[in-house]
């Protein structure tokens, strides 16, 4: 059970991984672009910071160092991301409104899974491998 818990937090880490270093920082000046038409405040330096923390979150699931908090960072970033970067009620194009509908359905729907995982971690559960144990317990 140790290896299906392994791949699966490989996959569910990998987008963040994708997003964090391809999106964020190899991307940078076309999510910098995108920030800023989403009204995000110093723009630059919010792409270059989230970025890292999403891969380091990611890094942390998939290695287990400090998974817990690994998956309470990713619940913050998606839930402020969700509201800032995907308000679709503010869209009026009908088609547009239903991408950013998409998408912030996607984001609380991944923070939900990263909840449900720190709640594992946190209530004892085995998810295979870990480099460390986690910080929390409930």
């Amino acid at each position: 059970m140790d290896a299906v818990f392994l791949v699966g937090r490989v996959l569910f880490a990998l987008i963040f991984l994708t997003s964090g270093l391809m999106g964020h920082l190899m991307g940078y000046a076309n999510m910098k672009a995108y920030a800023e038409s989403r009204g995000i405040p110093v723009a630059g330096p919010a792409v270059v910071v989230s970025g890292i923390w999403i891969v380091l979150a990611a890094l942390g699931i998939v290695l287990g160092v400090w998974a817990d908090l690994a998956a309470l960072g990713l619940v913050v970033f998606l839930v402020l991301t969700a509201f800032l970067m995907h308000a679709f009620w503010r869209e009026t194009d009908p088609m547009q409104r239903m991408i950013e509908m998409v998408q912030f359905q996607k984001d609380l729907g991944l923070a939900g899974a990263a909840l449900v995982f720190f709640g594992a971690l946190a209530s004892g559960a085995d998810l295979g491998p870990m480099l460390t144990d986690p910080l929390f317990r409930v």
